[in-house]
């Protein structure tokens, strides 16, 4: 009797690790130069980065059993210093936070995972993922042989890989964790700390393999990567750029094969075709490479201040599956086409000899054989304008323009790059609901302080950054000053590592001026009216985003740099090194007025003169559309702010500064189910000036292939 409940006990067991896991047993993890071996088994493996604080828990689930359905293996993911430890030794993992909760997720769907622990990870993410309280650490320098650098990345490094021990997430404890990596790209930089960075990556890849994870290590974009870390290729063309492993006892893995590009304010979007993306991942793979990662496979949204110096709000948005997690077709499809098809020969990949041959000028072919019989073949034409007929073992085949085909038998095509058979869709954006009555809407006017309302003061320019804490973007620059000067009408000058510039004299807003992600300083020139006697110059100085990468990013300068009046080449005052005062951050900030409802301390009103107001908090309340199709905010009415939905940021939105084609970079902002009620919702904006809210819309996203009948299409009218 009891010899057959323990048997029926272990079938039970069994069921339900098969049933709701992928991963029961112990794995061991190894490699050679041809691949990472799991249990014995050589694997080709094919990943797709998906960051979990740049969606919800809610969409969990979802965006990953679309990454399992598209023919990807891993799951890839940073982990976000500032977010887990935003002070030193208190720790955050609620929410999105929840990185544990999401590697559950992947392991209940059986997709393995790839943890790229940093600590720094450069991500367009405010300040490459570091806290910014490790700025205030007494004699730090990051990224080198820095003793107080190491010590807290070892801490936090530490701090997670214990967790996973807990958790058991390493597929040497039976979870799905099979690569860890430490550091990120420190070529870009390490010619900058000389000496000291060769001792530091010897530490970082020291203190890494010590922590006895039983999984690889790698550092990506790091020739000189220590035994046993491997190092990996970052890039859109690495089956082209890497100059392969350091070790011939390491295989080639591509940890970033870039789907489209972050893009910034100013900017449009890149479009990377999929015949493109299935190209270069092909030739890497017949260049006997045997992980590659799409970095994205979902981008997903920049909630909050989380987004590096003038990024959007959106985050790859032209990945395999766009912001809201919806296919992006054909991308999608075609990928998945090319997984299959190289899955369908991967043994053979694995166990042949590889061989390679020229076929024609530009044209050349690769084949792995094995002795038992088994052949794969990949033909390539790198000519990008024309097709081109070869011979291939008595045979003739066609190559499309720039376009490998794919042999599993080495005599039929399975898949050619340049060849999509995958249907197209497109965005169909539903509007569900105006704002464009003013009895909807109460506003706030924020407060432009004078030098009397400022406790800090200095007489020289504080830098922005250290001042803030990056618990805002916003720093006011106040002096009063005495008019001195014979003309007029002066011209204000203020030169600015910020981002933004507003200028307020005596109370009245005169103008503004920005830079942008490619040049760091910019100048603001204004004609301005002086009072007789004393003036008060407020200018309100903006981030937009904190730097993400670069050596040296403790010592960055952002604020104000110098600030004059000129009547003419010779007179002028300079007002630099004169007495200024200090406001961290707006007024409706520390009131709390994003939270609504929840508000206090604040009257609302109803709405003034639109176009003439400049830092004014707005509100309103709508209901849920039903459904399940994502939520977007239409703000392409706006000027320049952050928006917020139940307390909940959903972003910055900058409308008014336009791509090249006239148009703003963002204009549909992202709002998760999760963070709404049914009815009763409140949405917040900080409107800097420029905008009119009676313009915003809120709307709902679902895609369509481009074949389907239009005419049919029912377009909701709005409510």
């Amino acid at each position: 009797m009891e010899k057959w409940l323990v048997m029926v006990m272990v079938l039970v067991s069994w069921k339900i690790c098969n049933a709701r896991e992928a991963f029961c047993a112990k794995s061991e993890v190894t490699y050679d130069g041809r691949s990472l071996i799991i249990d014995g088994h050589r694997k080709i493996l094919f990943a797709g980065s998906i960051h979990y604080p740049r969606s919800t828990p809610q969409m969990w689930p979802n965006l990953i059993a679309k990454a399992k359905e598209g023919g990807v293996d891993v799951i890839q993911t940073y982990v976000f210093w500032n977010l887990h430890e935003p002070q030193p030794g208190k720790y955050d993992f609620s929410g999105r936070n929840d990185l544990v909760g999401f590697i559950k997720e992947a392991k209940a769907q059986g997709m393995y995972v790839c943890l790229r622990i940093g600590p720094f990870i450069e991500s367009e993410w405010t300040y490459g993922g570091f806290p910014f309280w490790l700025h205030d650490i007494p004699g730090i320098v990051y990224r080198t042989d820095n003793e107080p650098f190491k010590f807290y990345m070892q801490n936090f490094t530490t701090k997670i890989v214990n967790m996973m021990k807990e958790e058991g997430l390493y597929a040497s404890q039976g979870g799905p964790i099979i690569l860890s990596q430490i550091e990120n790209e420190y070529n870009n930089i390490q010619r900058a700390f000389g000496q000291a960075a060769s001792q530091y990556v010897q530490w970082a890849a020291k203190m890494a393999v010590g922590l006895d994870t039983g999984v690889p290590w790698i550092m990506c974009k790091q020739t000189d990567a220590p035994d046993p870390v491997i190092n990996t290729c970052n890039g859109m063309k690495c089956g082209e750029t890497f100059t392969g492993p350091n070790s011939p006892n390491k295989p080639a893995l591509w940890t970033e094969n870039w789907t489209s590009f972050y893009q910034v304010y100013g900017g449009q979007p890149y479009i990377r075709s999929a015949e493109d993306l299935a190209f270069h991942v092909t030739l890497f793979i017949a260049r006997n490479g045997s992980y590659v990662n799409y970095y994205m496979y979902h981008g997903g949204t920049n909630f909050g201040r989380t987004s590096s110096a003038y990024v959007i709000t959106a985050y790859y948005d032209q990945a395999p599956l766009d912001e809201y997690g919806l296919l992006r077709q054909p991308k999608y499809g075609h990928l998945k086409q090319l997984h299959t098809a190289i899955k369908s020969c991967s043994t053979t990949l694995l166990q042949g000899v590889q061989r390679n041959f020229s076929l024609g000028q530009l044209q050349e072919g690769y084949v792995f054989e094995e002795e038992k019989g088994g052949c794969v073949a990949f033909l390539i034409n790198n000519d990008i304008q024309k097709k081109v007929t070869v011979q291939f073992r008595n045979r003739s085949y066609e190559l499309l323009p720039k376009s490998i085909s794919i042999l599993p038998d080495c005599q039929n095509v399975a898949f050619n790059t340049a060849n999509v058979n995958t249907t197209s869709n497109q965005r169909i954006i539903s509007p569900k609901q105006k704002f464009s009555s003013v009895d909807v809407w109460k506003q706030f006017q924020d407060v432009i302080p004078s030098f009397e309302d400022t406790s800090v003061k200095s007489n020289s320019f504080l830098e922005q950054m250290n001042t803030t804490k990056d618990q805002t973007d916003y720093l006011w620059y106040i002096h009063r000053f005495e008019n001195n000067l014979s003309c007029s009408k002066p011209t204000l000058t203020v030169q600015s590592a910020a981002h933004v510039a507003h200028a307020f004299l005596n109370n009245t807003y005169i103008g503004g001026a920005h830079g942008n992600h490619d040049v760091k300083n910019f100048t603001l020139e204004l004609p301005v009216t002086l009072h007789e006697g004393t003036n008060n110059l407020s200018i309100l100085s903006v981030m937009v985003g904190l730097p993400d990468s670069g050596a040296f990013l403790e010592r960055r300068f952002a604020g104000l740099i110098s600030v004059q009046l000129d009547c003419s080449e010779k007179e002028s005052l300079s007002l630099t090194n004169s007495l200024w005062g200090y406001k961290i951050g707006l007024l409706g900030e520390q009131l709390q007025a994003y939270k609504g409802e929840n508000s206090s301390g604040i009257e609302w009103s109803q709405l003034g003169n639109i176009k003439e107001q400049t830092l004014v908090w707005y509100k309103t309340a709508f209901d849920t559309p039903k459904g399940d199709d994502p939520v977007v905010l239409d703000l392409g009415s706006m000027g320049k702010g952050e928006a917020w939905v139940n307390g909940q940021s959903i972003g910055r939105y900058w409308i008014l500064f336009h791509d090249s084609k006239g148009n703003p970079s963002q204009s549909l902002y992202h709002v998760p189910r999760s963070f709404l009620k049914d009815s009763g919702n409140f949405l917040v904006l900080v409107e800097e000036g420029g905008g009119n809210p009676l313009g915003i819309s809120l709307d709902t996203v679902a895609v369509t292939d481009l074949h389907q009948n239009f005419s049919k299409l029912s377009f909701p009218s709005s409510a």
